[in-house]
């Protein structure tokens, strides 16, 4: 991408980045998005431009990004989206969270330090969490079940098979009543360190809702186990026990967590198959880790949280 073609577009389409002083391309990350950092002189936003064939999807995060400024989630905020005149388009501006990625920072602080920017992070997907879905979204069992089915079909399909596949996908398939009823709130569904900023030892902010959905909430939490754990288990713990007001999750909690873990090897699998097979050796391995957590779901609760509990207040 020419960077005199992003200047193009600013000066013809985009108001709310007019005298901007630096574009920088972004290449991180699996959206089909072109992404920049544009800065003016006194601020920074982020530019996300995309084919129109999204545009109704990226409007929906747009309001959605809206709400939640509203009720004071530490988050992009989203600034203008509309359409390019001349390039078949579209763009949305968001603010530009400063700070680091927690999947890069938390490493380098005290066990204590990560444990605290555990809990804002998981004060903050509480708030994210009180948007409701309207009466229009179909129920989360109906989505979640038939979601399920069509990877298992597409897994067996795949030509990959993990270790021990047919434990898990019995404990799914006898567990699914487990997500009968459950609430239909909003969903980051990407919610983990990779996609949180921290800044100053302490939690910026989170980014990155291109994959928002509506459903349970205790879905967010199996990329904690899946990305999370793997880079911090004092910040995964922390993130935890600030969603649940430093109080221990139920049984229920652990039961849903450990259902949508389980669920998510099958459609990991099959997901990096379609998106980047080379990195298939990496998310296998990611399964193996989250399967030998849960003793090849034996146990609703991962040894990683039950080894180090104690060990942080």
């Amino acid at each position: 991408m020419q960077t005199t073609q992003v200047h193009d577009w600013i000066n013809r389409d985009i108001q709310s980045l007019r005298g901007y002083t630096v574009i920088e391309q972004v290449y991180k990350g699996y959206s089909g998005d072109m992404k920049f950092i544009v800065s003016k002189p006194d601020k920074r936003f982020f530019l996300k431009c995309f084919s129109l064939s999204e545009l109704d999807q990226k409007q929906a995060e747009y309001d959605v990004l809206k709400q939640l400024e509203t009720l004071g989630v530490k988050c992009s905020h989203a600034i203008e989206i509309g359409r390019m005149t001349v390039v078949a388009l579209g763009f949305m501006v968001l603010t530009y969270v400063e700070g680091e990625d927690a999947s890069d920072m938390l490493p380098r602080f005290s066990d204590e330090e990560q444990y605290e920017i555990g809990l804002e992070a998981g004060r903050q997907l509480q708030l994210i969490h009180q948007l409701k879905a309207d009466n229009k979204v179909e129920d989360w069992y109906s989505r979640k079940a038939a979601k399920h089915l069509r990877y298992v079909e597409q897994y067996r399909d795949c030509g990959v098979r993990i270790a021990g596949d047919s434990a898990i996908l019995s404990f799914i398939e006898e567990h699914l009543h487990w997500m009968n009823n459950r609430p239909n709130l909003f969903q980051h569904d990407d919610y983990h360190t990779a996609n949180l900023i921290v800044r100053n030892k302490a939690f910026a902010g989170a980014i990155d809702f291109n994959r928002m959905d509506w459903g349970d909430p205790v879905h967010e939490f199996l990329k904690t186990g899946f990305f999370s754990a793997e880079v911090s288990i004092p910040f995964s713990i922390g993130q935890i026990k600030g969603y649940h007001n430093l109080n221990e999750p139920s049984e229920t909690f652990w039961q849903l967590y450990a259902l949508y873990v389980a669920m998510c090897t099958i459609s990991s699998i099959v997901w990096i198959m379609k998106v980047k097979p080379e990195e298939l050796k990496i998310m296998m391995a990611k399964v193996e880790r989250v399967v030998a957590d849960h003793d090849q779901f034996a146990s609703i609760i991962p040894r990683w949280y039950q080894a180090w509990n104690g060990r942080l207040a």
